[in-house]
């Protein structure tokens, strides 16, 4: 009976890149860009609103709400969006390790300690089937998550515009 190219991979099973996407797309905060539209906006929107929760006291601070309402609110609303901003960027981060783990044709392996790192060439086989996840599965929610940060950029930039344009 033949082995497969996998049965024979030197890597440890937790370090091969499969394994890795495998692990990031089934943990909680990883997972959430890869649910519908709606429910991956939802959980934005949910931290949004814990992040404006956050922000509003420190905006008040600055801006008492009842003589600058509008400039407590840009502010306040400023500090929901850096907070998404950042969780965006996080998966963003945690997605493009993985891409670039399976993209390569090389795996960087440690198979004792940090001070043992060895590197293996991926048979065709492995390099074919990683590259199809790359490009069918994770860069689509590469995409997404991009299209969500610029989406926040352009709305911190609007809303400083406009605090910017109040007196």
């Amino acid at each position: 009976m033949k082995e497969s190219t996998v049965d024979l991979c030197p890597v440890p099973q937790e370090q091969q890149p499969i394994h890795e996407y495998e692990a990031l797309k089934d943990t909680w905060f990883f997972c959430w860009a890869t649910l519908k539209l709606k429910q991956y906006y939802s959980k934005l929107a949910w931290c949004g609103f814990w992040g404006w929760l956050i922000a509003a006291p420190i905006a008040s601070a600055s801006f008492t709400p009842y003589r600058y309402p509008l400039k407590f609110a840009f502010s306040s609303i400023f500090g929901a969006i850096l907070l998404v901003a950042l969780i965006s960027i996080r998966m963003y981060l945690g997605w493009s390790y993985v891409r670039n783990r399976l993209r390569k044709d090389r795996i960087f392996y440690e198979e004792s300690g940090w001070y043992d790192g060895q590197t293996w060439l991926k048979p065709n086989a492995m390099i074919a089937r990683d590259r199809l996840i790359v490009s069918y599965q994770i860069e689509p929610i590469m995409q997404r998550i991009r299209i969500t940060f610029w989406g926040l950029v352009t709305l911190a930039v609007v809303s400083g515009l406009f605090w910017l344009s109040l007196k």
